[in-house]
């Protein structure tokens, strides 16, 4: 893939290329530690692109998040301020029936019923950093337009209303005394067009056509004013809000000492025609060199980093090792509290972590707090399973980085947003590393007491994979264990040591993955009989060949081998002709190669598409299936006319 890409004069893709095995390799990044000078940084892609991740957040690993304010009152989850003016919503109902009708009792008269009574940041942190957090993120200002923080610019804030307490200088005390790094969240730049629901009325009903008090010109410097027809997005081009979001935030950036900034969204505001946002993140990280001395600040967004920054995912994982640190922010209830949401297990957060961790990422967790701040008794316990877990593994995940693979196992992480959701058991496996030592960690404990680890076979005739010394996390004894050529054994006690995760400590020499190849899943067809057979579902021969992941959606790539080929299996419920498609990516084009579907064989050409992740879809053919069941569908290049390609998937439409 190198090659490849160096010969189609893609240079940031080579060096994306340059960076993944450098960072597998425990190596620093050319230019790291390059001492930058008082405004250094210019609100350009060229400039933001010279960023350095500091070296805290690449060891943190782990954060606490405080997604609360105002909209924790009703106890009725999350975008409450929105969602009651919305008729027939939920929270509409909520509202309705236990605050009035929002003509007349609106989001400001929910806001003084925010009191924070039992909030106590102090005794909090310190929960935080027994249960392994290394960093804290408090809300800063939220869609609802109400800053916790001692705002110069927004009379609407903490410290004038509501529990008259400047909420993020109280979080920050606790995390600098607690030694944690201090974030904060700003998801203000959507708030324009989010609360303009506000302006409404009811369509029906008795309080039909009567405006809600958003409409109310008065309250305006909180639900803003109205937006123009067609503004709409979520990022709104109203070129004052613009200003408005700018000028509060860099208030934030001044007065608090940031390690890091999340943005709920992309950058703003870059799709609707103006830098503010890369005026904002140079901003950011010239005031953070101007009051360190050094480039310590972090910033978040929904976009990919391409350097710049840390690209968030919400409620999702990455598909495998990404090249660019990244975060994960997820929460073990609703984001705000709701009484009607059950909390997470304390395995499900230990599981993300340990997954996020072995790809390069970092997890920011919310822990849900009452409206009067505090936790309920089901969250204590899950800060005190996880601060029992932490002592015992906290070796596997803080200060560690990924090896050459992330892991192994049945469950395949697809990657992207909102994706959270996985089975996984001790079959599971995620790999980190801490100079050379290897740590292996698996997904519960084996019922069988035998971990098996098929990565660290050691093949005949190869010399890799020489291990010296393996011990088991939390057990002083010695272990027994063998190595094969088709995996690592290693015997575990009966008496489980974590019930959610074992855990070992390898060191060799020459440590290299061995190619696995797990069970793949039988691809069903959706509702109208299709069959699409996406690159996460394949089965994939050949040592180089690998999925990745591009805008969020995976791919077969690094496919540069005519030797190397993928495999799916699909369950036929109707017999007949279908239609095959393939989405792909390819510079050259021109490339030759055979789907084998049972028995039957269709050619098929490769076009060029204008850059490896510019997708297009090519017609292969059309193929008569006669027989329903479990049928294998094989891709292959053709070796004397093959190009590389990426391949995003194969699908199979039902035709007459």
């Amino acid at each position: 893939m190198l090659n490849k890409l160096i010969k189609n004069k893609q240079p940031r893709a080579a060096l994306l290329y340059v960076m993944v095995i450098t960072i597998l390799a425990g190596c620093s990044i050319p230019g790291k530690n390059r001492p930058f000078t008082k405004g250094f940084f210019q609100p350009t892609d060229e400039s933001l692109k010279q960023y350095q991740y500091p070296d805290w957040f690449l060891d943190a690993k782990f954060g606490i998040w405080a997604h609360w304010g105002p909209q924790a009152v009703p106890m009725a989850g999350d975008w409450y301020a929105r969602h009651m003016y919305v008729q027939g919503h939920r929270q509409y109902q909520h509202h309705l029936e236990n605050y009035g009708h929002p003509s007349e009792h609106g989001y400001k008269d929910i806001i003084p019923l925010w009191k924070a009574e039992k909030w106590d940041p102090d005794r909090l942190m310190s929960l935080y950093k027994k249960a392994g957090a290394k960093y804290f993120v408090s809300m800063g200002c939220h869609h609802d337009n109400f800053d916790l923080w001692n705002s110069k610019y927004n009379k609407w804030n903490a410290v004038n209303m509501g529990p008259k307490r400047d909420v993020v200088q109280e979080w920050q005390k606790a995390a600098r005394k607690y030694g944690l790094r201090f974030g904060v969240s700003e998801h203000m730049g959507a708030s324009f067009t989010w609360f303009q629901d506000s302006h409404k009325a009811d369509k029906t009903g008795p309080k039909a056509g009567i405006p809600y008090d958003g409409a109310n010109e008065k309250y305006w410097d909180l639900y803003h004013k109205p937006a123009d027809t067609n503004d709409r997005s979520w990022y709104s081009t109203n070129s004052e809000w613009h200003e408005e979001w700018y000028k509060r935030v860099t208030d934030l950036i001044d007065n608090y000492d940031l390690d890091l900034l999340y943005t709920d969204g992309a950058l703003p505001f870059g799709k609707v025609g103006n830098d503010v946002g890369r005026k904002m993140v140079a901003h950011l990280y010239n005031k953070s060199i101007e009051k360190r001395g050094a480039l310590e600040a972090v910033y978040n967004c929904k976009q990919e980093s391409e350097g710049k920054w840390v690209q968030d995912l919400e409620r999702g994982v990455m598909g495998g090792i990404n090249p660019y640190p990244w975060q994960t922010d997820t929460s073990i209830g609703d984001w705000y509290y709701n009484k009607n949401w059950k909390f997470r297990p304390t395995s499900w957060s230990i599981h993300m972590l340990v997954d996020i961790v072995s790809k390069n990422g970092c997890l920011l967790l919310n822990v849900v707090q009452r409206p009067d701040g505090s936790l309920d008794q089901e969250v204590e316990q899950t800060l005190e399973e996880m601060a029992k877990w932490n002592v015992i593994f906290g070796e596997v995940i803080h200060g560690t980085r990924p090896w050459l693979v992330y892991g192994e196992g049945p469950i395949r992480t697809r990657g992207g947003g909102f994706k959270e959701d996985f089975a996984y058991s001790s079959k599971d496996i995620r790999f980190t590393t801490r100079g050379q030592t290897l740590y292996a960690t698996a997904l519960g404990w084996p019922d069988d007491e035998q971990l098996v680890i098929k990565s660290l076979a050691k093949p005949a005739g190869e010399n890799i994979n020489l291990i010296q010394n393996i011990s088991l996390i939390g057990h002083k004894g010695i272990i027994e264990w063998s190595q094969n050529t088709e995996c690592l054994i290693i015997k575990v006690p009966a008496q489980k040591i974590s019930e959610h995760t074992c855990a070992v400590k390898i060191t060799g020499r020459n440590m290299k993955p061995v190619k696995v190849i797990e069970p793949i899943e039988i691809v069903k067809p959706d509702a109208q009989g299709t069959i699409k057979l996406n690159a996460d579902q394949a089965e994939l021969h050949g040592s180089h060949i690998k999925v990745e992941e591009q805008n969020h959606k995976a791919n077969i790539g690094f496919w540069d081998k005519p030797d190397e080929w993928v495999l799916w299996k699909m369950s036929i419920t109707v017999a007949g002709y279908y239609k095959v498609t393939a989405e792909i990516a390819s510079v050259s084009g021109n490339g030759d190669f055979t789907l084998e579907i049972a028995d039957q064989k269709l050619s098929g050409k490769t076009l060029q598409t204008g850059s490896w992740s510019e997708f297009k879809t090519i017609e292969i053919g059309k193929i008569h299936i006669n027989n329903t069941g479990v049928i294998e569908l094989n891709m292959k290049p053709v070796k004397e006319k093959w190009h590389a390609l990426n391949l995003r998937n194969v699908r199979l439409t039902k035709v007459q």
